[in-house]
């Protein structure tokens, strides 16, 4: 099985949106924390085992000019508490070589709210650009800005967007006046999100499905209670949950059965979320 590769930077920035650097001077940093590069992402696995013979020779001039390890410090971007090497890619192999827990490194810092952590990989930054676009371009993200909304899939968020921009038509023509889209998506919160959640809670719909999100569950039930309209003018989401319980959330050919060809990947936390489970292990030990 072929091993994960180097994480590319300009992806990072570009799915996490990242603008702001600063200069962090000469530290030493975690040699496991080194997941990616600025330009030399193909050249390396994630371990930084070289991918091109002409590695060899370099390994080679490196080991003879720096028998102990005391070679120069690389340079690095730091982003999430992960770091990416822009100069010295051989000398953090040399380094993971020797057993090196630390490199120096002259770091240039980028702003972010995400924690990556080792294992992240295109895919979960691909899960967090999409995730984050539709609390951003929905308004949530202004509305609710400590609202979690966790899909399996990525399909699903912009399915989600649509959902919350139909809701805000329709409050619209109700009201009969402009409203902003933060006003729009804590309406659809309030009224919509956290109904549909609850039923899922009450009717304990996640118990059937474990491998899928409570939003995945509210989206399905969301369009259930839509079908389920048809016949019966109020059906809400208590009548779509009891519903969907009595026949086992009824998968067969279903948008929750959809789901299931997901991307098996959840969005990257932030540091908040990082601290916080870190508090929340010491208190216990």
């Amino acid at each position: 099985m072929k091993k994960m590769g180097l994480l590319d930077l300009d992806e990072v920035r570009q799915r996490l949106r990242i603008v702001e650097q600063s200069h962090a001077g000469f530290q030493s940093i975690e040699v496991s924390r080194i997941i990616g590069s600025l330009d030399r992402s193909s050249d390396f696995d994630r371990d930084f085992t070289p991918r091109r013979i002409e590695s060899r020779g370099r390994l080679a001039q490196l080991r003879r000019a720096f028998p102990q390890g005391n070679f120069p410090p690389i340079e690095a971007y730091e982003a999430g508490g992960a770091y990416f090497v822009s100069d010295g890619h051989h000398r953090v192999v040399l380094a993971k070589e020797q057993g090196a827990a630390y490199i120096d490194a002259r770091v240039t810092r980028l702003r972010t709210r995400f924690a990556l952590d080792a294992e992240v990989d295109s895919r979960r930054l691909v899960h967090t650009d999409a995730q984050q676009t539709m609390l951003r371009e929905s308004g949530l993200s202004d509305a609710k800005p400590g609202a979690v909304i966790d899909f399996t899939s990525t399909e699903s968020y912009p399915a989600l967007q649509e959902q919350i921009e139909a809701h805000g038509y329709r409050l619209i023509r109700a009201r009969g006046e402009i409203l902003r889209a933060d006003e729009v998506a804590a309406d659809w919160y309030e009224r919509v999100y956290l109904p549909g959640i609850e039923a899922v809670r009450q009717e304990s719909l996640a118990a059937l499905r474990p491998d899928l999100s409570e939003a995945d569950h509210f989206l399905w039930l969301y369009h259930r209670r839509r079908t389920l309209r048809l016949e019966v003018a109020d059906a809400g989401f208590a009548h779509a949950a009891r519903d969907a319980r009595r026949h086992r959330l009824g998968l067969r050919g279903s948008r929750l059965r959809r789901t299931t060809r997901r991307e098996q990947s959840t969005p990257l936390r932030t540091r908040r979320d990082q601290q916080s489970e870190e508090l929340t292990r010491l208190s216990r030990g």
